[in-house]
């Protein structure tokens, strides 16, 4: 699965016998023709000296440049002895091990798919709340707020809550994206802070509603790209006035109401309409300012100004961070991992892939889409890197970064869209 970049006019072959620890090897074979996760790995031990050598290969493909050793001479004069039988595949541990692997992919593309439905599910429900505003208030406000009770009964029925890049195939209902990730991402984060139950319900109703006040902005100002003017920020500004009237006339409570009212507080007093600070803004109000900068920093109306999910917390944290409760601010990069869903990233051994989900309680190990042009793209590896102690993410990249093959495989979102999985085998919370 790693890019070999190197020019394969200078591939360099060696057989079986010739194999060391520190060889860096390349499999030219198809990923289910042997036991190991990726088909390109530096050897680390005669464990897989010996399974390399039962695959039965004449030569085997290795790059000079990344090995930190020589290969054995050629075997001269006597000829070797054959290698012992290899065992079956039946009985081989190593290709054990790769079935369990592809049983844990095969599921793990269940609970995708099925999270994918949700999201569609959700987003439908989301536009038609928008679109039942003024005609329907009460039947809009008590849709919203049982789409918001069905995520938290879900979220806080398992620990691990992953979450879950999506694919965004929902045609031209991108302008819904936002509310549904502001709600996703608030929730989640409210659940890491230990808030009750019907807290973070109301947290999701004042996620979905929090930018409802810009229906009474033209759409020319809410979706424009280059700079706004001094008059149009201002126009902007006036969407949590706008909203606030809304909010009253849909009735929302208190709660729901100080998000709509507060999510551009800012904690160090920066912020608008009114300049609170610290304490005077709610801590769900808090919350969703976190999360609505985040996705705001991903996902601007200008797609060329859109930071990578790991640039956008790392200006949060360093150039923003006065913005925003500290202690929410901290548990919120944690929750979303050194590299969120959305991020390229380079591993130790040169595989490209993308972030697809980050669990919660496991923020290092992300599960990652990996670019193997042997393997065909519907059909692309998921490897969860809490299951590979020896890979490190070494680097990130920007899709633009990314050769067109590359790109075209991973097929890096125009907006980052989140949802969540709530893993099964967790322990119920409390």
């Amino acid at each position: 699965m790693a890019v070999d970049r190197d020019d394969h006019s200078k591939d360099h072959f060696i057989t079986p016998q010739q194999l060391c620890i520190g060889l860096h090897i390349h499999l030219d074979l198809s990923w289910m023709d042997h036991p190991f996760t990726f088909s390109s790995f530096k050897i680390k031990s005669l464990d897989q000296i010996a399974t390399l050598q039962s695959l039965g290969l004449e030569r085997i493909r290795y790059s000079p440049s990344k090995s930190e050793s020589e290969p054995l001479a050629q075997p001269t004069g006597e000829i070797s002895p054959p290698p012992p039988p290899a065992l079956s595949k039946e009985d081989d541990p190593a290709y054990k091990a790769k079935r369990e692997r592809i049983q844990r992919l095969t599921e793990q593309r269940t609970r995708v798919n099925a999270c994918e439905r949700e999201f569609q599910s959700a987003t439908k429900a989301i536009k038609a709340i928008t679109q039942n505003l003024f005609a329907r208030p009460k039947e809009s406000y008590e849709a919203a707020r049982g789409l918001a009770e069905t995520m938290v009964d879900s979220m806080l029925t398992d620990a691990d809550v992953a979450i879950t890049l999506m694919n965004d195939k929902a045609g031209n209902e991108d302008v819904y994206f936002h509310s549904l990730n502001v709600a996703v991402l608030a929730m989640m984060l409210a659940k890491e802070l230990k808030a009750p139950a019907e807290a973070i319900k109301s947290l999701g109703v004042g996620a979905l509603f929090h930018d409802i006040g810009k229906v009474e902005i033209p759409d020319k100002v809410v979706r424009k790209t280059d700079p706004l003017t001094h008059a149009e920020q201002q126009l902007m500004q006036q969407h949590v006035i706008y909203g606030l009237e809304i909010g009253k006339k849909l009735e929302l409570s208190g709660e729901v109401m100080a998000i709509v009212a507060q999510h551009h507080e800012h904690a160090d007093g920066s912020g608008y309409p009114r300049g609170l600070q610290g304490n005077q803004i709610s801590l769900l109000a808090r919350i969703v300012t976190i999360v609505n900068a985040y996705d705001n920093l991903c996902n601007p109306p200008n797609p060329a100004k859109a930071m990578t999910p790991h640039e956008a917390l790392s200006v949060m944290y360093a150039q923003q961070r006065a913005h925003f409760d500290a202690n929410a601010l901290s548990v919120f990069i944690r929750c979303m991992g050194v590299y969120p869903p959305g991020s390229i990233v380079v591993l130790s051994n040169e595989t490209i892939g993308i972030v697809v989900s980050v669990n919660s309680t496991r923020p290092l190990k992300p599960t990652l889409l990996v670019y193997d042009p042997a393997v065909p793209k519907e059909e692309a590896i998921l490897v969860d890197l809490e299951q590979e102690a020896d890979v490190t993410v070494a680097r990130t990249l920007k899709p633009q970064q990314l050769p067109r093959p590359i790109f075209e495989y991973l097929s890096p979102r125009r907006r980052v869209t989140y949802y969540f999985d709530a893993e099964p085998g967790g322990a119920p919370s409390a």
